[in-house]
C-alpha cells in the first residue's frame, strides 16, 4: 500500500489507499480523504440538519454563501442532486432549459429535469462545452404555443466532456447579462468550479455575480467522500430545501461530511494547481506516443482528453487492455479517452501510467500492422 508522503505546508497529507500497482485515472471522484480530513470529520459537531440544528452544516452553508457572494446555501448529497434542486427551484413543469450539447446536466443525470421537474432540455453546440452570444442568439424562439417557454440557461464551468475547459470571466458576465435581459434565470453547474477559479484567477464571488444559482462539488478535486452545495438567493434556496426533501435528500447528522468539506475549503483549493500540473505532464508525455493525438493547448485543468488512431483499435479496447495492466481511465466514444488527475496521484504514478500506455499503444499498433500485412501479402 502507498502511504502518506508527508504533510504539506497547508497541513494535509497526500495519501493513496490504492495498491501500488494500481493507477486510477478515471475520475477525481475516486479520491480518498486524507488523514487530516478524517480527523476533521470525526471532530465535527453534529445535530439534525433537517431541523436546522447541525452546527457544522450551518457553518459550511454560511461560509460558502459568503465566499460566493450569495444570500443562502443548502448542503446536498451529490452534484446531480444540487443541480436538480436548482432546476426545480427556477422552473415549473412544461418549461424548457437550454444548455450546451455536452453538458453533464443534460447527458449524465438520468433525464432528471424531465423526471423530477417536468422540464424539457434543449441542447445547442458550443465551443468545448462553453456557450457565448453567437451560440445563444440563434437559439432564441418567439413566444408560440408550440414551444416550451425557455426559463433557464444552464452553464458548466469547468466543462467536463466538453474538454475540461474554463470560462473567461468576461464571457460569463456577457452570457449571464444576455440571459437576464431575455428574462431567463442562469444556473451554473460548477462541479469543478474551484479548478476554474485556480486556473483563471477569479474568485467564487466573481462568478456568483454572473448567475442566479451555482452547484459546487466537494467530492471531486477537493477530495471529500461526498457532498455538494447549491447557492443562490434566499428565495431560491428556500425552494431548493423543499426540492431536497421531495427528492429524498433530507439529511440528519450531516456534520460528519460537512466537516470534511470545511477542511477541504481551507486546505485543498489552492493545491488543485498540483493536479493541473500533473495533467499537463501526462498530456505532454503521451503527445509523443505514435497513435495518440492531443491538443496540448486545451489542457487547462485536471482533465485530459486524447484520441487514439483507428489503426491502434478502439478506445474501449485500449481501456480494457490498460485495465489488465493496472491503469484505469475512461473511453468516451470510439476513439476518445479521458484521464483525470487528482489528490491521490503523484508524479511517479503519472509517469508509470504513461509508460504503460506507451507500451500498450505500440503493441496494439503492431497487432494491427501485422494483421494488415497478413491479409495483403
Amino acid at each position: 500500500m502507498k502511504l502518506a508522503s508527508g504533510d504539506s505546508p497547508e497541513g494535509h497529507s497526500k495519501v493513496s489507499l490504492m495498491p501500488q500497482s494500481f493507477i486510477d485515472l478515471r475520475s477525481d471522484t475516486v479520491t480518498q480523504p486524507t488523514p487530516a480530513m478524517r480527523e476533521a470529520m470525526m471532530a465535527a459537531e453534529l445535530g439534525d440538519d433537517m431541523m436546522g440544528e447541525d452546527p457544522t452544516v450551518n457553518q459550511l452553508e454560511a461560509r460558502m454563501a459568503e465566499m460566493f457572494g450569495m444570500e443562502a446555501a443548502v448542503f446536498a448529497c451529490s452534484g446531480t442532486q444540487s443541480n436538480q434542486m436548482g432546476v426545480w427551484s427556477h422552473c415549473t413543469a412544461g418549461d424548457e432549459m437550454l444548455m450546451e450539447q455536452t453538458s453533464h446536466v443534460g447527458n449524465y443525470e438520468a433525464g432528471a429535469p424531465a423526471v423530477l421537474s417536468g422540464v424539457s432540455v434543449r441542447t445547442i453546440p458550443g465551443d468545448s462545452g462553453r456557450l457565448d452570444l453567437e451560440h445563444l442568439e440563434g437559439a432564441l424562439r418567439e413566444a408560440d404555443e408550440h414551444f416550451s417557454p425557455t426559463r433557464l440557461l444552464s452553464l458548466e464551468n469547468s466543462t467536463n466532456i466538453g474538454g475540461g475547459r474554463t470560462y473567461p470571466l468576461d464571457q460569463l458576465e456577457r452570457v449571464g447579462a444576455w440571459a437576464h435581459e431575455h428574462g431567463w434565470k442562469v444556473h451554473l453547474d460548477g462541479a469543478r468550479l474551484f479548478n476554474a477559479c485556480v486556473v483563471r484567477g477569479y474568485t467564487p464571488a466573481d462568478v456568483g455575480r454572473c448567475v442566479d444559482s451555482i452547484s459546487v462539488c466537494f467530492s471531486k478535486g477537493l477530495g471529500c467522500p461526498m457532498g455538494s452545495m447549491l447557492l443562490g438567493s434566499a428565495e431560491t434556496i428556500h425552494r431548493a430545501r423543499r426540492a431536497r426533501k421531495l427528492f429524498g435528500g433530507a439529511l440528519r447528522q450531516a456534520g460528519i461530511v460537512a466537516g470534511a468539506a470545511l477542511y477541504a475549503v481551507d486546505h485543498h483549493i489552492e493545491r488543485l494547481a498540483e493536479d493541473h500540473a500533473l495533467a499537463r505532464l501526462f498530456a505532454k508525455e503521451i503527445s509523443a506516443v505514435d497513435g495518440i493525438s492531443i491538443d496540448l493547448e486545451s489542457v487547462e485543468t485536471n482533465l485530459v482528453f486524447f484520441e487514439l488512431a483507428p489503426l491502434c483499435g478502439t478506445a474501449h479496447n485500449l481501456q480494457d487492455r490498460l485495465y489488465e495492466q493496472g491503469v484505469r481511465l475512461y473511453a468516451l466514444g470510439s476513439q476518445r479517452l479521458r484521464a483525470c488527475t487528482h489528490l491521490n496521484l503523484e508524479r511517479d504514478d503519472v509517469l508509470r501510467a504513461v509508460n504503460i500506455i506507451t507500451d500498450m499503444v505500440s503493441h496494439l499498433s503492431g497487432d494491427v500492422d501485422g494483421a494488415v500485412h497478413n491479409r495483403y501479402p
